[in-house]
């Protein structure tokens, strides 16, 4: 869950959220903020292999492409689904344009994440992710782009997943 920002979002709408977050220094962050702004999220400074329970949704927000063994982390990702579960991933493509907008223009230009956050190796091209994933008994529902804006800060969605895409997956009965 990293700092907290998606499980925030997701408690405002209603949702009863748990965030997972093997880093301890990201839990405490996230459980501070959503105390200063009254929210009730269940930060578990825990693995994906130490979750006991199920789950209906699982959002992967920015996470994939600092994972160090990613077929591992996507089957446990899946094991903690209840039957037609979804899994929501959003990433960064593999590409020349994704090289350029978040590592150069993103880490070394705009300095909006620090210097050496992104590994272009560890980037995923969305064929590759359905693979993977596909052996986890998960099939692929949608998958979009996802355009950011520098001078709106914000995102949208879009038909290009030349840099981010968002990918959604549903674990299939049984």
């Amino acid at each position: 869950c990293g700092g907290g920002i998606a499980s925030e979002s997701f408690a405002r709408l209603g949702a009863l959220v748990t965030g997972i977050d093997a880093s301890h220094q990201n839990i405490e962050a996230a459980r501070y903020h959503a105390s200063d702004v009254g929210l009730d999220i269940n930060y578990q400074n825990i693995s994906l292999q130490e979750v006991k329970k199920k789950f209906d949704v699982i959002t992967c927000f920015e996470v994939i492409e600092h994972v160090e063994n990613l077929p591992q982390f996507l089957q446990d990702a899946s094991s903690l689904l209840k039957p037609n579960g979804m899994l929501f991933i959003s990433t960064i493509n593999r590409t020349k344009k994704s090289y350029l907008a978040a590592i150069i223009a993103a880490e070394y230009i705009m300095k909006y994440v620090p210097i050496g956050t992104h590994d272009w190796n560890k980037f995923i091209k969305p064929s590759e992710l359905c693979d993977i994933i596909g052996v986890s008994g998960m099939s692929l529902k949608s998958l979009s782009g996802m355009k950011f804006n520098p001078i709106s800060r914000s995102w949208n969605i879009s038909d290009s997943v030349d840099v981010n895409y968002v990918a959604c997956f549903r674990k299939d009965q049984g």
